[in-house]
């Protein structure tokens, strides 16, 4: 029997097969240059190119590992004065956005990064709330939510302005952290009144205590955050969002 030959492949599978290629040498290489420490190499990378490919779906994190491991996780909650079936606004329960997002990852082989985002926040929100003194931390557990001039009453209360970089990073997340809890009040209850958004962290059981069997989780570390006034970021999508995160919450609360 003679041998036989293979027929060729066609044009079009050969232009996938070399795009394949070439994409699966470009993600190796942007993910070397990012995890690697910063050199000269990353110039070989045009202006933000690198940044822009990796950050938000490929981002790196090496915090599970040593010196400083992950010992904690965060949960960001959520109420609101709000009127779902019209009439006047009534103050709702509390909603844990957090286990909400996290049903999105279990048993889920693709799961999203939607379901790390207000984890990622109350993160952001609790250290940059822990950075500031206890007098401030006053101001921010009061209300501030009446007012067109709400934000900038809060600032000045605080002593932000200039280059107060605690009080500025902090006025940041809590806008942030406004954005995020009106989605969440607007997609369960309709726009609300006014919003009010809890985070704390949970550090895990101590190491020395790992084998005993009656150990507990430490207390919960809760910031303590007044009443805001409802925000909407421009060209943010309330329907996408609604539709997304009522479904997760009914399905988690059957």
């Amino acid at each position: 029997m003679g041998k036989k030959t293979l027929a060729p492949r066609s044009l079009g599978i050969r232009i996938v097969t070399v795009v394949a290629v070439l994409f699966t040498g470009w993600h190796v290489l942007a993910s070397f240059l990012w995890i690697a420490p910063p050199t000269p190499l990353r110039d070989v990378v045009p202006g933000n190119a690198l940044t822009s490919y990796m950050i938000p779906m490929f981002g790196q994190s090496w915090s599970v590992f040593a010196p400083e491991p992950i010992n904690g996780d965060y949960r960001f909650e959520v109420r609101a004065w709000a009127a779902p079936n019209g009439g006047e606004p009534e103050l709702q329960d509390w909603v844990d956005a957090t286990a909400v997002e996290l049903s999105m990852l279990r048993n889920n082989l693709f799961p999203p990064r939607a379901g790390i985002q207000s984890s990622e926040l109350a993160s952001t929100v609790k250290g940059r709330y822990d950075a500031l003194t206890d007098e401030q931390k006053k101001v921010v557990a009061l209300g501030y939510f009446k007012g067109d001039d709400a934000e900038a009453r809060m600032g000045e209360a605080l002593g932000g302005g200039g280059q107060n970089a605690a009080v500025n990073n902090y006025l940041f997340a809590d806008r942030m952290a406004r954005a995020y809890a009106t989605q969440v009040a607007t997609a369960l209850w309709g726009t609300p009144d006014r919003v009010q958004f809890r985070v704390s962290r949970t550090n895990v059981i101590p190491f020395a205590e790992r084998n005993n069997p009656e150990a507990k989780r430490p207390a919960a570390q809760v910031a303590d955050i007044g009443w805001r006034a409802d925000l909407v970021k421009e060209g943010q999508s309330d329907a996408a969002f609604g539709d997304i995160f009522r479904a997760q919450y009914e399905g988690i609360n059957k």
